[in-house]
């Protein structure tokens, strides 16, 4: 036996509550209630209508690409601040992603140049410009952190502690996970033991061996599971665990920068440091493109694989991305 049929009015509210999905949560909290009061009315009046449909779902993508910091920043419903730590944000998850794969190509080709000279001009052009361009970014990374670690600090003895917890919270545990599985992976990296030259030291052996432990989950053995199988349960546990980790870390730092409401001063410094990072990550990409397209002479160890083009179609992506955040990054008082 089937209970009665629901009520109109509660079907419409359900159907107007599933269009509201398409709104990002900080719109919907600003003008959800009286969206959702205009579309019960034309709902009601006609019940069927798919342009309707059609138009707040375009509508509703473009006011979620506006709170990713990924469209203009009056389009924002929080206003023109939320809009740059919106586009900082977005910018941020970007890097996370292009440095995962960077690292990995990294490191990967570090193993090669611990062991012998490179056989070819291109790659050893790609390995000054990637070094280079890492190092660059660290740095970057350093000046960047540290006035919003002091905004971050004064936003908390002003009583925005509870907001910011989660964020830190997130980026302790990645942080935290990273640095031991880092260090304890790292010794079984293999350019340990690898044959000294006189520019063996570009690519100090400590460094590229955390790097390497630490992306160990970018690899092609994902598309081999016979073979993946045959690795140690540690290793395999920690290819699982460190991306979850990463994960955790760049969406803490997202989530830190999205809901620090700092000063002026401090949004416009960021959005420079951010611009910068950009540029660090198109020369890295220019690095690593010139050592997976080259077509001299190269050894097994310096082989640019499959798992290289794949990474270079991401961080291309990732490139993208984050260069069109920082582009739409409009700090108050800026020009």
């Amino acid at each position: 036996m089937t209970g009665p049929a629901p009520a109109p009015e509660a079907a419409l509210e359900r159907r107007a509550r599933r269009l509201l999905r398409w709104y990002p949560a900080s719109w919907r909290g600003r003008y959800g209630e009286e969206f959702a009061e205009l579309l019960l009315a034309e709902l009601a009046e006609q019940p069927r209508a798919w342009r309707r449909t059609v138009n707040v779902a375009r509508c509703g993508l473009a006011a979620r690409l506006a709170s990713a910091g990924l469209a203009r920043p009056s389009a924002h419903p929080a206003g023109p601040a939320a809009a740059v730590r919106a586009c900082l944000g977005t910018l941020t998850c970007s890097l996370a992603v292009f440095l995962t794969f960077g690292i990995a190509m990294w490191a990967q080709l570090a193993v090669g140049w611990q062991w012998a000279p490179p056989a070819s001009t291109a790659t050893t052009v790609a390995m000054l410009v990637m070094s280079g361009s890492l190092l660059f970014l660290a740095v970057l990374a350093l000046l960047a952190a540290v006035p919003a670690g002091v905004a971050a600090v004064r936003a908390c003895a002003r009583g925005q502690a509870r907001r910011l917890r989660g964020p830190a919270v997130l980026i302790a545990a990645g942080a935290l996970v990273l640095l031991i599985g880092g260090r304890h992976f790292g010794n079984g990296w293999p350019g340990t033991g690898g044959h000294w030259w006189p520019h063996q030291g570009l690519a100090p052996g400590g460094v590229a061996a955390f790097g390497w432990a630490a992306t160990l989950s970018v690899t092609s053995y994902w598309a081999h599971p016979a073979a993946l199988l045959s690795f140690p349960l540690a290793e395999l546990a920690w290819m699982v665990a460190s991306p979850a980790a990463m994960l955790a870390l760049a969406t803490g730092a997202a989530q830190l920068v999205r809901r620090l409401e700092a000063s002026p001063r401090v949004l416009r410094y960021e959005t420079w440091a951010g611009r910068a990072a950009v540029a660090g990550m198109i020369a890295f990409l220019s690095g690593a493109l010139c050592w997976v397209s080259q077509t001299g002479p190269s050894q097994a160890l310096c082989h640019a694989g499959v798992i290289d083009g794949v990474g270079l179609a991401v961080m291309t992506a990732a490139l993208a991305t984050g260069w069109h955040a920082a582009s739409r990054a409009r700090p108050p008082g800026s020009r």
